[in-house]
C-alpha cells in the first residue's frame, strides 16, 4: 500500500541552500511545504520553480514554526527538513520502502542521524559525531517542545524508531554565519534559562565556558578534526559565555 509523504522545510534567507535541499527530496515528497519567514532573498523565487506549496509566517521561534506547520500538511507521515539540510538517496529510499509496505510504519517518530559540514570539511568529533534529530514522524502525533533553542519533537509517550539513512547537514555557510547565529541563539538560550539561573556568578562566566571548551576540545576529541574542531570549541564556549552575560544584563 502507497501512503503519501508530506515534505516540510521552514526557511528565512536561505537562497545558498533551498535548491540542494528541494532537489534531495524530488523523488520522495508527494507535497512539499515550505513556510517562510519573509525571506528578503531569493529563496522564495527559487522555491517557486519547484512543485512547492508557500506559506509566509512571521518568525516566533523554531518550535513555535514547526509546530504550526506541522498540521498544515496534507499526508500522514512528514519528513520535516531545514533549508541547509539534504536527505541522502539511502534515506529517501528507507522512508519510501517503509511507506509503500503493506503495514503501516511500526513507529509514531523516528530519530535520524546528521553528517555535519563546516568550513569544507566532514565535522567527525567536536561534539558533533552523535547528532540525531526527529524528523520522520506521523502528522498527528509528532509536536516540538516549546524552547527557543534545541527544540526537538517530544517523544514521551510515543513509539520511537531510528533509521539507517542519515541527513547531510551544511551547517554555516561561512565562519560569520556560524558567529551571528552562535549569538542568536545565546539570546534564545538565555530565555530558556532565566527562570533556573536566579542570578549570573563567575560560575557561570568563566566555569562554565572552560568546562565547555575542554567537552569539546578534549573529551569530544574535537582535536581529531583538527583547526576546524578548534575553531568549534572555541565558538561552544563562547556561547555559552554570551549566554550567561545576557542573563546578566537581563537581571
Amino acid at each position: 500500500m502507497d501512503r503519501k509523504l508530506s515534505v516540510i522545510i521552514t526557511t528565512f534567507n536561505e537562497e545558498a541552500n533551498i535548491a540542494r535541499c528541494l532537489e534531495s527530496v524530488q523523488g520522495i515528497a508527494d507535497d512539499i511545504l515550505i513556510v517562510d519567514s519573509f525571506s528578503t532573498d531569493e529563496t522564495i523565487k527559487i522555491a517557486q520553480s519547484y512543485p512547492v506549496r508557500i506559506e509566509q509566517r512571521a518568525y516566533q521561534g523554531p518550535a513555535d514554526q514547526k509546530n504550526w506547520a506541522i498540521p498544515q500538511a496534507q499526508n500522514e507521515w512528514i519528513l520535516l527538513l531545514d533549508a541547509d539540510e539534504v536527505a541522502t538517496p539511502e534515506l529517501c529510499t528507507e522512508i519510501s520502502t517503509m511507506l509503500s509496505g503493506e503495514s503501516p510504519p511500526g513507529n509514531d517518530v523516528y530519530w535520524i542521524g546528521r553528517d555535519n559540514f563546516f568550513l569544507g570539511q566532514q565535522v567527525r568529533f567536536s561534539g558533533w559525531q552523535g547528532d540525531q534529530v526527529v524528523r520522520f514522524f506521523h502528522r498527528d502525533r509528532g509536536r516540538y517542545d516549546d524552547v527557543q533553542v534545541h527544540e526537538e519533537i517530544v517523544t514521551e509517550g510515543l513509539k520511537v524508531g531510528r533509521l539507517h539513512g542519515r541527513l547531510q547537514h551544511f551547517t554555516f555557510r561561512s565562519l560569520e554565519h556560524y558567529l551571528d547565529k552562535t549569538r542568536r541563539y545565546a539570546r534564545w538560550s538565555a530565555q530558556d534559562h532565566a527562570a533556573k539561573t536566579p542570578k549570573v556568578r563567575y560560575y557561570h562566566l568563566l566555569a562554565k565556558p572552560v568546562f565547555r571548551f575542554i567537552k569539546h576540545f578534549v573529551l569530544q576529541q574535537g582535536f581529531r578534526d583538527g583547526k576546524v574542531g578548534f575553531i568549534i570549541s572555541v565558538i561552544m564556549a563562547w556561547g555559552v559565555f554570551l549566554r550567561y552575560s545576557y542573563l546578566k544584563e537581563q537581571s
